[in-house]
């Protein structure tokens, strides 16, 4: 059945007359105040601060870096200063110079076994060959080298230069001496060379004529006997000792470009003071503050549409999930909750943006001690699980911006997700809570899961620093107990402030102790257990169809609290005795009967109890019909050969009708329970036909008009129903088999 609400000429009046709860404007204008709050929260971060300054002129304020920004020119200066220390590079080349000696002396030694050469022509041949072999040698190892990782081209060809232009220019007199010499003393000489030359290259050498003033003394301290052949032996010592360490440009750029990449970057810090009161605005600062985009003469709107359309998304996203999930619990969400979410999300910013203030460089992860989950539990608990999570996806969004100091990028990853795990993890643990002991577990859930999401995040470091580690676990930890405290403390304000009456109020009410139910118990202790009993039927019944089964609970223990102003008048608290409507006129008996609703809902509202509990027991009776007392005036005035005084209409229930399906449920599970326990011993078949005629009889008088149930919920009510009391009345019930069995008994009897 819809919901239909008539003016007084009996049309059904427009949703949008139904109050500011249901305004389309008020809507429209809270969808508006939730872009505002994300474009002011998100904006700061986003869209830098802009100044009229000129070039040359003085500020008059001091000016601060709304970002993080490298200072290009200091970086480029810190980077060529770094370049500049770096001297010229000068690698040694292994030439292998004892290589070279050993090719020379196996020339002269072959040379010299040649007899059909005179000894004029080897003279002749070894001045020629000599130098041009030492010249080959270099020329080969060029060739060789050429293009190998080991070398460059450019260290090669300066190699070659240096060792060509400091040459050694062996004496004439010294390639007279080589034909005289045996193959033995070349083989001596050849061994002392080897030696000399391997001791001397083996030390950079830049100038060749340094290494060579040094033969002489390390060839007189040599084994050699002869004059001739400590002379020959210097003097090809000199032939092959190059210079070994070359400059190389190519070396030397590449390792300049690398201290100028290594050179760490000049940045100028969020927060920086960048222009100080009165400074002149030079050249140099202009130029940062046109990088910084703070100049309204260059001011550009991008940035602005950009979060604009950020927000507008993060609202879409946010209404449109909030709007989905209602229509598909048949209930559409009220503008009390809408302005109820965008406090919520006021305050969780706020808390961040506090968070973010108190960052500085001795505690860079003081953002992690915002109480981000604070807004996810305070949605799922006050609201639903769905919205829960939805705002838990916006709140790591915002998290990631708000949070996000240093602005590297637009979204701080790690704020992001350490927000996402304890904003989860706080719906998951709340959405069931039925205690206010439950909310300082979620607390400690959302400290122990967010500390394991800093810790994953700080190992993946490569090199984690304990301290921050220690820190980091320290603040977030901190954030869970933190979010457990402000839930407990705000959720009275928003319980009073909306009327809004969650799973851990309604768990509170319900507690046997609260001096409602006490007086109920104590006045009229059959009532109390009616009342008890109908608490398990309707609970039952509203969860089958999707509605709030804890709220049918609780307000079926407070649906009949107006019996107490006179307890004896209903039957259940007779306990078998005389009846005061047997001495009582129809229709003042009935004035009693139908005056418990209302004196219950005056009641309720005296002991402060919620709106919703003094609707169900101001609207469990709805407009019904008191059939045994107008039955009974009726046959009064028969009786006495008079037309009756008295029309239907005077002995029903004031109402209003039910107007939510708890209100409905309760009222049909208070009569199933009234006529099952009316019954000496019930079967099923007596059951079902009671349910079924108790639903189709108000079904028939148009009770359920103005609430929102259907046909078949109807139906489900009444199967869950039957079900219950089946349950409830198990031993009292008599099955067709049992009766057979009776009878089956009777006549073996």
């Amino acid at each position: 059945m819809s919901r239909i609400v008539k003016g007084p000429s009996g049309k059904p009046l427009a949703l949008s007359s139904a109050g500011w709860k249901h305004s389309a404007a008020v809507r429209w204008l809270l969808l508006l105040l939730f872009v505002l709050l994300f474009y002011m929260s998100i904006s700061p971060r986003l869209v830098p601060e802009t100044y009229d300054l000129t070039l040359n002129a003085k500020s008059d304020k001091d000016i601060k870096a709304p970002k993080q920004l490298q200072d290009e020119k200091a970086t480029f200066e810190a980077q060529e200063a770094a370049a500049e220390k770096i001297g010229p590079v000068y690698p040694i080349v292994a030439l292998h110079n004892e290589l070279l000696v050993d090719e020379l002396f196996a020339r002269i030694d072959q040379l010299n076994q040649e007899d059909q050469v005179t000894f004029n022509e080897k003279v002749d041949i070894f001045k020629g060959d000599i130098p041009m072999r030492v010249e080959k040698y270099v020329t080969d190892f060029v060739a060789s080298n050429k293009g190998s990782q080991s070398y460059s081209d450019d260290l090669l060809a300066e190699m070659k230069r240096v060792v060509t232009a400091q040459s050694y220019l062996v004496p004439e007199e010294t390639f007279y001496k080589l034909p005289k010499l045996t193959s033995d003393q070349l083989s001596a000489m050849k061994t002392v060379t080897r030696d000399i030359v391997r001791k001397l290259t083996k030390e950079p050498i830049t100038e060749a004529e340094t290494a060579r003033t040094k033969v002489a003394e390390l060839v007189n301290a040599s084994t050699l006997p002869t004059k001739t052949e400590r002379e020959t032996v210097q003097e090809l010592a000199r032939l092959t000792i190059f210079p070994n360490k070359f400059y190389d440009k190519q070396a030397t750029d590449e390792a300049k470009e690398q201290a100028r990449k290594d050179a760490p970057p000049v940045v100028i810090k969020q927060g920086d003071v960048i222009v100080k009161s009165g400074q002149v605005i030079t050249q140099d600062i202009y130029d940062q503050l046109v990088a910084l985009e703070m100049l309204k003469e260059r001011k550009t709107y991008w940035p602005q549409v950009g979060v604009l359309l950020f927000c507008l998304l993060f609202t879409l996203a946010l209404y449109g999930y909030g709007e989905l999930t209602a229509s598909s619990a048949a209930q559409k969400r009220t503008n009390a909750q809408w302005l109820m979410l965008l406090i919520v999300f006021a305050l969780n910013l706020l808390f961040m943006h506090l968070a973010a203030l108190a960052h500085s460089e001795q505690w860079p992860y003081v953002g992690l001690l915002a109480p981000v989950a604070l807004g996810s539990m305070l949605v799922t608990l006050l609201i639903d699980m769905h919205l829960g999570m939805v705002s838990a996806l916006l709140f790591s969004l915002l998290a990631s911006i708000v949070l996000n100091v240093e602005q590297k990028q637009v979204f701080d990853f790690h704020y992001g997700f350490v927000t996402a795990v304890v904003s989860f993890t706080a719906v998951l643990a709340i959405y069931r809570a039925s205690q206010r002991s439950s909310i300082l577990k979620a607390g400690i859930m959302v400290s122990l899961f967010g500390s394991i999401a800093v810790l994953a995040l700080m190992l993946v470091d490569q090199e984690p620093d304990k301290t921050q580690i220690v820190q980091s676990i320290g603040f977030i930890f901190s954030s869970g107990l933190l979010t457990a405290v402000l839930v407990i403390g705000l959720m009275p304000f928003f319980e009073l402030t909306f009327g809004i009456l969650s799973a851990l109020k309604l768990v509170e009410l319900s507690n046997p102790n609260h001096p409602l139910l006490r007086k109920l118990l104590t006045e009229t202790p059959g009532t109390y257990h009616h009342s008890l009993m109908v608490g398990n039927l309707s609970e039952a019944a509203a969860e089958a169809v999707g509605a709030n089964g804890l709220l049918c609970r609780v307000g079926s223990f407070y649906h009949d609290v107006g019996k107490t102003k006179r307890p004896l008048y209903f039957i259940e608290n007779q306990n078998g005795g005389e009846n005061p409507h047997d001495k009582l006129e129809p229709k003042v008996s009935a004035s009693i009967i139908i005056a418990h609703a209302r004196d219950g809902a005056d009641m309720l509202k005296a002991y402060k109890l919620p709106k919703q509990i003094r609707d169900i027991a101001e609207q469990h009776h709805g407009t019904t019909f008191l059939k045994y007392f107008f039955h009974k005036v009726v046959k009064q005035a028969e009786a006495q050969g008079v037309e009756c005084a008295y029309s239907e209409d005077d002995f029903r229930y004031p109402g209003p009708k039910a107007q939510s399906k708890e209100a409905a449920i309760v009222g049909i599970a208070d009569c199933v329970e009234a006529a099952v326990r009316s019954l000496n011993h019930p079967t099923v078949a007596q059951i079902e036909g009671i349910i079924g005629k108790i639903i189709k009889d108000r079904l028939d008088d148009h009770q359920y008009n103005e609430c929102d149930l259907t046909l078949r919920e109807l139906d489900k009510i009444a199967e869950t129903l039957k079900e219950t009391v089946i349950g409830m009345f198990h031993s009292r019930i008599e099955y067709p088999d049992d009766k057979e069995m009776k009878k089956l008994k009777e006549k073996q009897s």
